[in-house]
């Protein structure tokens, strides 16, 4: 039999073994033994090579008696030096294929992968009376470590454990804001070394739905609800699920999703619902977890993600949701931690993107993304109540618009350089305050934000670099509050504004950063 063939055959056994198998530790098992197994054949298969060189010189030692015997031996002769050299290359290749496998299975079940992030940046704050704030250099460390396992073929786990701190002890950060800690931005913030669970859930996938040609799935946890659609691009990540134009926050809830690819390319529906607050006694009182009467009520939310069309280059998508006892600060003091609830909001996106500028005209547009999104809130006060600066039980509507641009580097093969807008009106508001940027959310900006990034990989896709700036100019106050009329509230920035030096007129991040990921 063509050795070479035999390895060919080994090898597409060996990565496609017992794909039918009940669970993954059955199939990390059968892996194994087929390793095993190759590796023997592998070390057969080198002896009975160095067996036929052996051979092939002492044939070559001896004189032929016949012209035409010379000539069948110099034909024989080439076709197994040729015979060689194909079998040493299937024999690198599947040594290659054994490492892969061995690095993915290691003895370990469930598969963990590492993104660790080194960040430099130059942060500076105009504020409306003309005085600045700055920081020259604050430098950060972020550690995500993900963690996956596939029980079955319809079940899996995801995880994702996260540390994010500045260098060093942090002054002020223990009589700082308190809401730093808050549940929304746990892991997005520069705050202190403990780890904390940023992603936790399971994840349920079948291709039919009560009898019908649907594959559907159906998840519960704590979400992967930042890094979302369109802001992904900048970061150089997989989006999540949420349109990150309107919600990027962490969350708690449960998603089920249908798809009807079949039938039109890419088109999905996905329904999601979740608490963002829970109305719950401490665990040592006389009613332990039972709601507070005099405390805020739940706040609950629910949506809608309309995927229309998707066929991977040109992609529709659309986003609905209403989130429901949204709260405000009671004092607009950095350390007050209480909060009064003022009313719900309806978010709705829509975003157009093309992945490929038209259809070969050139190389570099056929790697270029462009997209364009469009957003709307509109408040629902309860009575007796303002929202965003609006008079007491008006409804006011705010509007955003974001276009973005991404095209391959221009100076090696596989960076990506990006240049982004965005304007937010006077009554805009988004759920994104765990959008990372650190001198606030750009997305969410009363005003007009600008961004140019370049990101480039040192080391294959592993080890990366990133340069980004971002430039924020307010028109309005409350970008980055609540949603009431205390931190929320939207004025007009002025430098004869009451309390000018307190209002952010405008602010820039410098970012640098150095990202490993295995």
């Amino acid at each position: 039999m063509n050795k070479p063939l035999l390895l060919s055959l080994a090898a597409a056994a060996l990565l496609t073994t017992n794909l039918s198998a009940e669970s993954m530790f059955d199939r990390f098992q059968a892996m194994e033994n087929e390793m095993a197994e190759l590796r023997k054949e592998l070390s057969t298969l080198k002896k009975e090579q160095g067996s036929e060189k052996a051979e092939n010189s002492d044939a070559e030692n001896e004189e032929a008696d016949e012209d035409s015997g010379e000539k069948e031996e110099s034909e024989d002769g080439e076709e197994d030096e040729n015979e060689e050299m194909d079998i040493e290359e299937e024999i690198a290749d599947m040594q290659e294929s054994i490492s892969e496998l061995n690095k993915a299975t290691s003895g370990n079940h469930l598969k963990f992968n590492v993104d660790y992030r080194f960040t430099l940046e130059n942060l500076n704050y105009k504020m409306a009376d003309g005085s600045e704030a700055n920081n020259d250099a604050f430098m950060t460390n972020r550690l995500w470590l993900n963690m996956n396992w596939l029980a079955t073929k319809n079940l899996s786990f995801t995880g994702q454990l996260a540390y994010n701190k500045a260098f060093g002890q942090r002054s002020g950060a223990s009589t700082g804001n308190a809401y730093e800690t808050f549940d929304w931005i746990a892991n997005e913030n520069a705050y202190d070394d403990t780890l904390r669970v940023r992603s936790a859930y399971f994840l349920y996938r079948n291709n039919t739905f009560i009898g019908t040609d649907v594959p559907w799935t159906f998840s519960v946890g704590r979400r992967p609800s930042t890094n979302g659609h369109l802001i992904s691009l900048r970061e150089d990540d997989k989006p999540s699920s949420p349109m990150a134009h309107t919600i990027n926050v962490e969350f708690d809830g449960l998603s089920s999703k249908f798809s009807f690819d079949k039938w039109v390319d890419g088109m999905y529906i996905k329904l999601c619902a979740g608490r963002a607050m829970s109305n719950a006694a401490p665990k040592f009182t006389s009613t332990p977890y039972a709601s507070v009467t005099n405390d805020n009520t739940n706040i609950d939310l629910a949506g809608l993600i309309f995927v229309p069309y998707d066929d991977g280059q040109y992609s529709i998508g659309t986003q609905y949701y209403y989130a429901n006892n949204l709260i405000d600060m009671t004092m607009a003091t950095p350390t007050d931690t209480s909060f009064t609830t003022v009313g719900g909001m309806h978010s709705m996106t829509a975003n157009f993107v093309i992945n490929g500028i038209g259809n070969d005209i050139s190389e570099f547009l056929d790697d270029t993304t462009f997209f364009v999104s469009g957003a709307m809130s509109i408040t629902n006060p309860n009575s007796g109540e303002g929202m965003l600066g609006s008079a007491i039980g008006e409804s006011v509507t705010g509007t955003s618009y974001w276009v973005g641009t991404q095209f391959p580097s221009l100076i090696t093969e596989d960076g990506r350089w990006g240049l982004e807008y965005n304007h937010g009106s006077e009554y805009w508001r988004s759920i994104t305050y765990g959008e990372d940027t650190n001198i606030g959310s750009k997305v969410a900006t009363r005003g007009d934000a600008y961004e140019a990034y370049l990101t480039e990989y040192l080391i294959e896709d592993i080890l990366s670099m990133q340069i980004r700036y971002t430039y924020i100019d307010y028109k309005y106050s409350g970008s980055n509050g609540f949603f009431g009329n205390t931190s929320g509230a939207s004025t007009k920035i002025t430098s004869t504004m009451p309390g000018a030096a307190n209002y952010v007129d405008t602010a820039q991040d410098i970012r640098f950063y150095l990202r490993y990921k295995y």
